[in-house]
């Protein structure tokens, strides 16, 4: 019984370190791919605003600000169609002349732009303001210059309505899809959605309740040095692949080593 017992915590510590390079270097080949156009969105011409950092960064700013309480592709459209509302101004200086007032009526009309409008049209021009006043106007100041990662995850947690999850997303997106330079990766969390907590708990890399910080800390002890590259690979399972109900675990690159398709096997 006691060989027995040694030999399946040898097999579950290599299972768990297959899955979890399998995880990183998915992440890694993403985090070190040639730069492109993101699609936060279904539509170009939101994708090219927020894509936008050196023109409009504050667009990619207060889109992260935006996303919360409602499907993430919604809210990452904000920016744009307030834009349209502006006609296609969407300058510094135009928003920073807005009124909280204005900036809720835009986002209300002529259809609401969010689930909450009073509280995140209050965000958006608290925002507009923070970036205004602490940054000269130009938002890529939080970034600018290789910053360490956690200051550039505490500079995002200043903005009213943005917390650690928002944060450290905003931060891993910059690493990862627009190429960011930072002096370090290690306070990169990943963002325990929905998603990536049910993929975490079928890989078995934490329970299946497991809570936020359960999970945020697995990341961590994964990949110290860059805890959120498995971020993303989680996410992507999870979206398209490790569904609540009916999941397509053939479609999945995890599928050979996954232990919960592995019982799904031994028990038919």
């Amino acid at each position: 019984m006691t060989c027995a017992f040694i030999n399946s915590s040898l097999d579950y510590r290599m299972d768990q370190k297959a899955i979890r390079d399998r995880l990183v270097s998915n992440g890694q080949k993403r985090f070190r791919a040639k730069p492109e156009l993101s699609n936060f969105t279904s539509i170009p011409e939101a994708n090219e605003l927020i894509n936008d950092l050196k023109n409009h960064p504050h667009a990619y700013v207060l889109a992260c600000i935006m996303d919360r309480q409602i499907r993430a592709e919604r809210a990452w459209l904000i920016p744009y169609e307030i834009s349209c509302r502006l006609e296609g101004k969407f300058s510094m200086e135009t928003l920073s002349n807005l009124t909280q007032r204005k900036i809720n009526s835009l986002m209300k009309n002529p259809k609401p732009l969010h689930r909450f409008v009073d509280k995140m049209s209050g965000y958006f021009h608290l925002g507009i303001q923070r970036i205004k006043e602490h940054y000269g106007g130009d938002v890529s100041r939080i970034w600018k210059n290789n910053p360490s990662s956690a200051e550039v995850v505490y500079r995002f947690l200043e903005f009213d309505g943005v917390g650690p999850k928002i944060a450290t997303m905003a931060t891993n997106i910059l690493a990862r899809n627009f190429k960011v330079k930072f002096s370090d990766y290690f306070s990169i969390d990943i963002s325990a959605d929905v998603h990536v907590r049910r993929v975490f708990g079928r890989l078995g890399l934490s329970p299946v309740n497991a809570t936020l910080d359960q999970v945020i800390y697995r990341a961590r002890a994964l990949n110290p040095t860059f805890p959120g590259i498995v971020d993303f690979p989680c996410w992507e399972i999870g979206r398209n692949w490790c569904k609540p109900k009916n999941p397509e675990c053939s479609n999945c690159y995890m599928d050979e080593i996954c232990p919960k398709v592995g019982l799904k096997r031994r028990t038919r």
